[in-house]
């Protein structure tokens, strides 16, 4: 699910502080989102797909910082710029 699909800006960050809320109490969620720094605060595990099949998976650091797919280091590093 893409829980912030539609949402203004200010409705995002409550649904976000709030999903953060729930991760920080222990909550398993699995959510579909394009929120990389949400993702990367809160995510155990990341899953990066592209045209409906997984290119990469694993941590959020050794995804952000360390990929191993091309397509996911390109990917990343356009986001961070």
């Amino acid at each position: 699910m893409n829980p912030t699909s539609a949402l203004d800006p200010e409705m995002v960050r409550e649904v976000l502080d709030t999903m953060i809320l729930l991760a920080e109490e222990g909550m398993t969620m699995i959510c579909v989102t394009h929120e990389m720094s949400f993702a990367r605060r809160v995510a155990d595990r990341l899953v990066f797909m592209e045209a409906g099949q997984i290119v990469e998976e694993g941590g959020p650091e050794q995804m952000f910082t360390a990929p191993v797919q091309e397509r996911t280091r390109a990917y990343f590093n356009q986001i961070q710029h």
